[in-house]
């Protein structure tokens, strides 16, 4: 299988020995505690479920800096976003301390890490814009990672951590995430050795479906690993659980068994496009997968990037060595009327856009919640119950 990005093992950083988790649930409620934003809480969850090794803590500034600027850490790592701790007010805590890190979203707020803090560092204005920009490739506060990013605060606090719990995604999503650990050790019970992972946070209509078909046959590849982001959304996005019941109904009933595995991960969506394309193949990596599809506008919103910068930043870069996994290029994928299948439209010579079944998300949304099913060519019909359903129930 596939080895972790920079390392020959996982490094999760949940303390699995029963003994040692105990005591640090009991340590925990001695120490000085500190609630973090959202994206610091995934952070923690992705650390502790093993995707973002070998990576042992949050970044210090210059970390982050170097991340945003350069794509690598101080000492030489490969790496295209920050993963940090960002507070408003680090309320006395020092260099040198430990203090327990709070869950913002469960209720109680209890204990999701501790975390030996090696430094307190205040980013300047210019730093946190300078994050962003790299980051996001703009500064515009309407862009949802954006202003999700400066909201946080400027006081980044550095410092490996031990994770105790997996946020509200163990217990909201109980069949549907998995660490890295997990995803590795099942791919190799089903004795799977090239593995396609498939990035989603939306349903899958029938180009999503076609889409892995032809990766998985273009490839010879044993299976797919649909996973499904679990976090934080912009609002109008549909909701996790909604997703989960239409992947797993068509995989049900159009995929042969024992060549997709339904999956999710813990953390919030970015919309940082290439750079975020780039981090969901680290931890595609680091899940054990050979490659991972890339299509037109992954992880994007809006009109921030072009249609395929998610796939030219590997080319224009990442280096050649910095990565073991490697990208599936896919462009748009639609139904052609002419041919009477799914095709990427870069295939289908002689064709026009009328040729084509396109449907805006915008009329899909307004055909779902008037009760309308979209046309089977576009969604499988036993999808679009589940969506309709779903649509209906929000103005009911």
């Amino acid at each position: 299988m596939i080895k972790p990005h920079g390392s020959d093992t996982l490094n999760p950083l949940f303390e699995y020995d029963t003994e040692k988790h105990h005591a640090l649930i009991t340590e925990a409620e001695t120490l000085p505690s500190l609630l973090v934003s959202s994206a610091a809480a995934a952070n923690a969850v992705m650390l502790g479920a093993g995707y973002f090794t070998p990576l042992a803590g949050y970044m210090k500034l210059a970390d982050a800096l170097s991340v945003a600027k350069n794509l690598k850490t101080t000492d030489g790592l490969f790496w295209p976003v920050p993963i940090v701790n960002m507070v408003q007010d680090a309320q006395g805590v020092t260099a040198g301390s430990r203090i327990a890190l709070r869950d913002p979203n469960v209720e109680g707020n209890p204990v999701l890490a501790i975390m030996n803090v090696e430094a307190v560092e205040t980013a300047s204005d210019e730093d946190i814009n300078e994050m962003a920009q790299q980051m996001f490739a703009t500064q515009d506060p309407n862009h949802p990672g954006v202003s999700a990013f400066k909201s946080q605060g400027n006081i980044l606090l550095s410092g490996p951590i031990q994770v105790l719990n997996f946020s509200y995604f163990q217990t909201d999503f109980p069949d549907t995430f998995r660490t890295a650990v997990e995803i590795r050790n099942e791919i190799a019970e089903r004795g799977w050795g090239k593995v396609v992972a498939f990035q989603t946070r939306n349903p899958m209509h029938r180009a999503h479906e076609e889409l892995c078909r032809m990766a998985m046959e273009d490839l010879d590849a044993d299976g797919v690993l649909i996973h499904m982001l679990l976090g934080k959304l912009k609002p109008g996005d549909i909701p996790a659980h909604v997703r989960d019941a239409s992947i797993r109904k068509m995989v049900e009933l159009y995929f042969p068994p024992n060549t997709v595995m339904i999956t999710g991960y813990g953390f919030d969506m970015l919309y940082a496009g290439p750079r975020e394309a780039v981090l969901h193949a680290i931890f595609r990596q680091n899940c054990g997968c050979s490659h991972l599809i890339v299509g037109r506008d992954h992880a994007g919103v809006g009109d921030y990037y072009g249609a395929f910068d998610a796939q030219t930043i590997f080319d224009e870069s990442v280096p050649d060595d910095a990565l073991e996994i490697e990208i599936y290029r896919a462009d748009h994928t639609a139904w052609s009327k002419k041919l009477g299948k799914v095709v990427m439209m870069r295939d289908a010579p002689g064709h026009t856009k009328e040729d084509f079944i396109l449907l805006s998300g915008t009329k899909v949304r307004e055909m779902l919640g008037n009760g309308i099913a979209p046309p089977p060519e576009f969604s499988r019909p036993e999808v679009a119950k589940i969506l309709m359903d779903y649509y209906q129930n929000l103005d009911s």
